[in-house]
C-alpha cells in the first residue's frame, strides 16, 4: 500500500517533469509535438507494462520517450536493458510506475491488470488501455500509440505494411487448398490457438483449416485426446525449438502430421506476439507451412 505522502510526492514529480519538458521546449522556439489536431502533447515519459506494446513503441522510434518497462520487454530488448523495470503480468508494481512520474501508462486491459487500472484511474496517472487480440485490434493500436506520441506517419506506414503483405498473401493463396492444422502454443501443458485472434486470423490468410476453433476460447488449453480425435495433418508447433518439438511430437506417429511429416517449428513470438511486424510473421508462418511454394515477402523494414 502506498502511504499518501509517497503519492503525493510521486505526483508532484510527475507535474514538475511535464513543466520542466513543456519550458524547455518553449525556451527552445518550439510548441510541445502533438500526436493529432486538438489532441493532448505527445507523451514523452512513457511506462509500458505489456511487451506487444513496448515492441510497438519501438517499431515506431520512440525509444527515448520510454522512462520504464515491463520485466519481460527488458530481457527481450538489449536497448530496454538499462531502463527501470516495473515487474511483470502478475506482479506489476504501482509504486515503481509513479515513482517514474510517467505522462502515459500504457498496458492491456487483462483481468491480471486491472487492479492496477483502477488504481492509476484512482491516481490521475495518465495510462491508455489497448486490447491486440484480433487482426485489425492490433494495427489500431500501432495507430492509436502513434497518435499518443507524435508518431502518426510511422504508424501509418507500419500498418499499410502489414495490410499489404497481408493482401498479397490472400492473393497468393487464392484458389489454392487449404490443410486441416493446429498451432500449439505449448505441449505440456497442451494449448492452441482457437478461434478470434490475430493468429486465427494469420492461419486462415496462409491457408489453414485452424481446427482449435471447434474449442472454447481464444487460447484453450486442449488434451492429447482431443489432438488425436481431430486428426490434425499439419501441427505447427510455436515453441522455437525445432529439435525438442520434432522429440515431443514423434511419441504419436498416428497423427497424420507426424506419420506424414508435417510438424513445423516456428520461432518464438514470431508470429504468436500481437505486435508491430505481423507482416513478418505472417510470412515466416506460410513459409514454414508451405516450404515448396511462392510466399510473398514481408517488408524488409522488419527486424
Amino acid at each position: 500500500m502506498l502511504s499518501p505522502a509517497l503519492v503525493r510526492a510521486a505526483l508532484r514529480g510527475a507535474l514538475l517533469a511535464l513543466a520542466v519538458g513543456v519550458l524547455a521546449r518553449a525556451a527552445a522556439g518550439g510548441s510541445p509535438a502533438r500526436a493529432d489536431a486538438g489532441a493532448a502533447p505527445a507523451a514523452s515519459r512513457i511506462v509500458s507494462i505489456n511487451p506487444s506494446l513496448t515492441a510497438m513503441l519501438l517499431a515506431l522510434g520512440a525509444r527515448d520517450a520510454l522512462v520504464g518497462v515491463d520485466d519481460y520487454s527488458a530481457r527481450q530488448n538489449p536497448e530496454l536493458a538499462e531502463l527501470p523495470r516495473v515487474g511483470g503480468l502478475h506482479d506489476t508494481s504501482l509504486e515503481a510506475i509513479v515513482t517514474l512520474a510517467p505522462d502515459l501508462v500504457v498496458l492491456v486491459p487483462s483481468v491480471e491488470q486491472r487492479e492496477v487500472r483502477e488504481r492509476l484511474t484512482g491516481l490521475g496517472v495518465p495510462h491508455l488501455a489497448l486490447d491486440p487480440t484480433s487482426f485489425d485490434d492490433v494495427l489500431a493500436a500501432i495507430e492509436a500509440l502513434g497518435r499518443r506520441t507524435g508518431r502518426e506517419r510511422a504508424a501509418r506506414e507500419r500498418v499499410s505494411a502489414i495490410r499489404d503483405a497481408r493482401d498479397a498473401m490472400l492473393r497468393e493463396r487464392a484458389g489454392r487448398p487449404r490443410v486441416r492444422g493446429v498451432l500449439v502454443l505449448t505441449r505440456d501443458p497442451l494449448y492452441v490457438v482457437g478461434g478470434g485472434s490475430f493468429i486465427d486470423e494469420m492461419l486462415a490468410i496462409a491457408g489453414v483449416e485452424n481446427l482449435g476453433r471447434t474449442l472454447a476460447g481464444t487460447y484453450p488449453r486442449a488434451s492429447l485426446e482431443w489432438l488425436v480425435a481431430v486428426q490434425p495433418d499439419l501441427i505447427v508447433d510455436a515453441g522455437g525449438d525445432a529439435e525438442a518439438a520434432r522429440s515431443f511430437w514423434s511419441r504419436w506417429p498416428s497423427l497424420p502430421a507426424v506419420g506424414r511429416g508435417r510438424v513445423v517449428s516456428i520461432p518464438e513470438g514470431v508470429a504468436t506476439l500481437p505486435g508491430p511486424w505481423l507482416d513478418r510473421g505472417l510470412e515466416t508462418l506460410a513459409r514454414a507451412i508451405w516450404p515448396a511454394q511462392g510466399v510473398p515477402a514481408a517488408s524488409r523494414g522488419a527486424p
